[in-house]
């Protein structure tokens, strides 16, 4: 079957050794040998990124929203506030989560492909102190911004809160300092720059919140992060879970430690720096200021007479996958990420391929 490039910031293209990992054998979740996986997981995760030290991994099976709300739903105390800073989609994620759990939360607004200014984070700090908890999206792939998320988790420590952040398209995509960013609560997800399968995701969580996560009414029967941390320490699950996808992760892990986290950032950042090289030949226009830019998406703005669906499906034809816009940008920008297990060969034909789309004749 002829390869599809999944140049979508998620599914991505995996390695064979990471989907030959499905084909290991059925297996009870309730058996030592899958908890034995499962500790293997969260052990690895934490060593990746150098934080065994201080964070436990806590897994659950869904999409990374599915851990983005355990975190979400665990992590504030009765009658506190979050504050929940914005600039894109997953940043009002964030906040639709929150006001389902009927929360008091703050929102903190910057236009879309613009990092929230550090004074306004520090004024709302200031001005409301029953915020417990301030909630950030690191690389909010609406736009492909980077947040300054070490310079807000420094305003964070500093107002003695707690530090929620999505790095679901971060982690080990973009440099991410735990120590220095103040990190309490770290989404991420097996499917995105971790080079696993979609099914599982999990939350990085300091050890030294779980004292009080304990104390917090249950919220969720499901996405309890305390309870779920309690069975996992014990080699247990609360329900069942992805047990295939937990292969795959763990062959992921396996990749990402035998590559490292550095030299994966590095590889994405090369790749990064070559496409825009070629955007930039092409004339596309970029949405987010070059200071600002990930390390694993780039949009661009739609070029005049040429449509989002027209570039899709003549890229579609040609075995490249790309992304729309979202919202209120849906009809004005495409995305382009470049995370996953592809190579620069397959990186220069789809500049190739691009270069001929724009310059059709006959787009509509």
């Amino acid at each position: 079957m002829k390869r599809t490039v999944l140049l979508n910031p998620g599914p991505v293209n995996v390695t064979e050794r990471v989907r030959q990992a499905l084909l290991k054998p059925d297996l009870c979740h309730r058996e030592k040998e899958f908890s034995d996986l499962m500790q293997s997981i969260r052990s690895k995760l934490v060593r990746a990124f150098g934080i065994q030290n201080d964070y436990d991994a806590v897994l659950t099976t869904g999409s990374g929203t599915a851990a983005l709300e355990m975190a979400v739903s665990s992590c504030l105390g009765e009658g506190q506030s979050m504050l929940v800073i914005r600039n894109g989609v997953y940043g009002d994620r964030i906040a639709a989560m929150a006001k389902a759990y009927g929360f008091n939360i703050r929102c903190l607004d910057a236009p879309w492909g613009e990092p929230p200014q550090l004074n306004d984070v520090k004024r709302a700090l200031e001005q409301h102190p029953e915020i417990e908890v301030v909630a950030l999206v690191y690389h909010e792939t609406t736009t492909g911004l980077l947040n300054p998320v070490h310079e807000i988790g420094e305003l964070v420590h500093q107002y003695k809160k707690r530090f929620l952040v999505d790095s679901i398209s971060g982690l080990a995509g973009d440099p991410l300092d735990f120590n220095r960013a103040h990190i309490d609560f770290c989404v991420g997800t097996a499917n995105k720059c971790l080079q696993g399968l979609p099914g599982v995701s999990f939350v990085l969580v300091r050890k030294t919140e779980l004292a009080r996560l304990e104390k917090i009414p249950e919220r969720s029967h499901y996405f309890n992060l305390y309870k779920n941390h309690q069975a996992q320490e014990k080699g247990d699950t609360l329900f069942t879970p992805a047990v295939q996808i937990h292969y795959a992760l763990n062959a992921a892990l396996d990749e990402l430690l035998e590559e490292t986290v550095k030299g994966r950032i590095k590889r994405y950042g090369q790749a990064a720096a070559m496409l825009r090289k070629g955007f930039q030949e092409m004339g596309l226009e970029f949405i987010v200021p070059e200071g600002h830019w990930s390390n694993t998406l780039t949009a661009l703005k739609l070029p005049e007479g040429i449509s989002y669906k027209f570039l899709h499906d003549k890229l579609k034809k040609k075995g490249f996958v790309i992304y729309a816009g979202q919202k209120k940008l849906s009809q004005s920008i495409f995305r382009i990420a470049n995370m996953g297990d592809i190579t620069t060969e397959e990186f220069q034909q789809l500049l190739d391929t691009l270069r001929k789309c724009i310059s059709a004749p006959t787009p509509s």
